[in-house]
């Protein structure tokens, strides 16, 4: 494949102004993460400490074999959430190795309010359950929790893809023969006994670990015996009597040896052949991305300057480069494997909307992933597109996307608006893996079309009433139209409410995405096949 032919001016005003505008917006998201990772409470730190306690990073160190990376979720889920109260959203979640194998973690935070889940801690451990079925990908649970967080009851039990989904999902993977794992340092109590009692395996820290559908509060108030944590749910009890845990351990230290000498016994999974050649590093610099990204949404740039420090070699097959210029496809190498990719140069046209879906089938047929990197404002509107059939050029584009059979994967660069989020593989369409960069914003359209629309739609109902138009009235519902959108577009909104599965540094894209790929590939490919495309 041919390299890129890249035309920044790294020495240019405009390089650097970008550079230095998305350095700061890197250095607050490593600011962020940092505080939302390790800054705790010193009561919270003392009252762990002093029951012998690891914080839950320690333990995942420990777990993972040395030195391999670990792709963590949603690092900053609920940072605009209940007051800032539950960094993380009180849980960590992410892809690590363990003993030479991939697998799923999930580990609960009781620094944060003993472990409670917050309804966004429930999204986030069905998220990450989600992608350990749809990658059948074994998973190690990490116990140390008190159950739901009672006062917020009502937006974490009762519906379908609430507390219940968790149990659920680990049912479903045990079905499918995706083995699971439970280390018990904690309580596991109420909704948290289910998560070891229905592992295939599970290791409980004498003393620390304990196990109940109901703790001794409420054992007390609903039958008025008197009974310690222990006696209720500890380790001897479960290992000797009961049966519902099968390994006690006497330390933090011997359960994770443990939990490691149980999961080196598990078969080493079969992966389906995807095409893959040498790795080879990109020829250019991947920190060139600052100075490519513009500093303002509705500035353009070309995304083969992006895709240039993200694939191997800098190399890339590009597809019909003469026709629908304003989507780019063709084909790359990252981490050597063989992937397809789709990225925005601009408004979707009808022929770029029938490149796009041509070439989503192309990957289908040669069994390639499938990369969408987004900085879109959506598909073109207006009479004479709409004559072309702009709206079935674009369902051709979501139906081939929808009905591809290989993994997807999506960055969102830059912008993400309108339907053309959803031609590009957005949140609800089934990505493997959805990532966000600090910069990158999402909505139904802009918030300076949205303030237009909505003023406009104002003025004509004051016009059809009759009414005297009110400019200062027009002003505010402009003003508070925008103000809403931008707090709800940012980068940092959109992944407080887990719809990626986590911010990255741009910098980090090219191993982010070769860790998902490479997870993908232990899940075998769906049966091809597509619904009807209107002609």
């Amino acid at each position: 494949m041919a390299r890129i032919q890249s035309h920044i001016q790294t020495n240019s005003s405009e390089f650097r102004q970008y550079y230095a505008h998305n350095r700061k917006l890197v250095e607050e998201f490593r600011a962020k993460q940092d505080a939302a990772r390790f800054q705790r409470p010193q009561k919270d730190l003392d009252r762990l400490a002093g029951h012998g306690k690891m914080m839950p990073r320690e333990r995942i160190d420990k777990l993972l074999d040395p030195g391999t990376p670990f792709l963590e979720f949603s690092s900053l889920a609920a940072n605009m959430a209940y007051d800032g109260d539950a960094p993380s959203a009180g849980c960590i979640t992410g892809i690590g190795m363990v003993q030479g194998r991939e697998v799923m973690l999930h580990a609960n935070d009781s620094s944060i309010k003993g472990g409670a889940w917050y309804p966004l801690t429930v999204k986030k451990i069905v998220r990450c359950l989600d992608v350990a079925i749809e990658n059948r990908l074994p998973v190690i649970h990490l116990c140390d929790s008190a159950g739901g967080f009672l006062p917020l009851q009502s937006e974490l039990f009762p519906d379908k893809y609430m507390a219940g989904r968790m149990f659920r999902n680990q049912a479903m993977l045990s079905k499918m023969g995706v083995k699971q794992l439970a280390l018990i340092f904690g309580h596991g109590t109420a909704g948290g006994a289910y998560i070891p009692a229905l592992s295939d395996y599970s290791v409980i820290v004498r003393g620390t670990g304990a196990v109940f559908l109901g703790g001794p509060p409420l054992v007390k108030a609903a039958t008025g015996e008197i009974v310690t944590a222990d006696e209720l749910g500890g380790a001897d009890l479960h290992t000797q009597i009961s049966g519902t845990c099968d390994y006690p351990a006497s330390s933090e230290d011997e359960a994770i040896a443990i939990g490691r000498e149980i999961v080196s016994q598990w078969e080493q999974p079969t992966k389906w052949s995807l095409q893959r050649d040498p790795i080879e590093a990109p020829y250019y610099d991947p920190d060139d991305l600052y100075g490519i990204i513009p500093d303002d949404i509705k500035r353009a740039f070309d995304m083969r300057e992006v895709i240039a420090r993200i694939v191997d070699g800098s190399r890339f097959h590009e597809y019909q480069p003469a026709y629908g210029t304003t989507l780019i496809c063709g084909y790359a190498n990252i981490w050597g494997f063989k992937i397809g990719i789709l990225a925005n140069n601009g408004v979707l046209f009808n022929d770029s909307a029938l490149k796009g879906a041509h070439f989503i089938e192309l990957c289908n047929q040669n069994n390639t992933p499938i990369l969408f990197l987004q900085n879109i404002t959506g598909y073109m509107v207006g009479r004479e597109y709409e004559a072309k059939g702009i709206s079935k050029d674009g369902a051709k584009m979501i139906m081939a996307q929808v009905g591809s059979h290989v993994p997807k994967f999506t960055v969102m660069c830059h912008g993400s608006f309108g339907a053309g989020n959803y031609g590009m593989c957005g949140r609800a369409y089934d990505g493997r893996m959805l990532f966000s960069w600090p910069n990158s914003q999402i909505g139904i359209m802009g918030g300076e079309q949205a303030a237009k629309t909505l003023t406009e739609v104002k003025l004509r109902q004051l016009e059809r009433r009759g009414e005297a138009v009110d400019q200062a009235n027009l002003d505010g519902v402009y003003d508070e139209t925008l103000e809403a959108f931008k707090h709800q577009m940012s980068a940092y909104y959109a992944t407080s409410e887990v719809w990626d599965d986590g911010m990255l540094d741009p910098v980090d894209t090219r191993n982010a995405l070769g860790m998902s790929i490479s997870a993908s590939l232990n899940a075998p490919l769906d049966d091809k096949g597509y619904g009807i495309f209107r002609f």
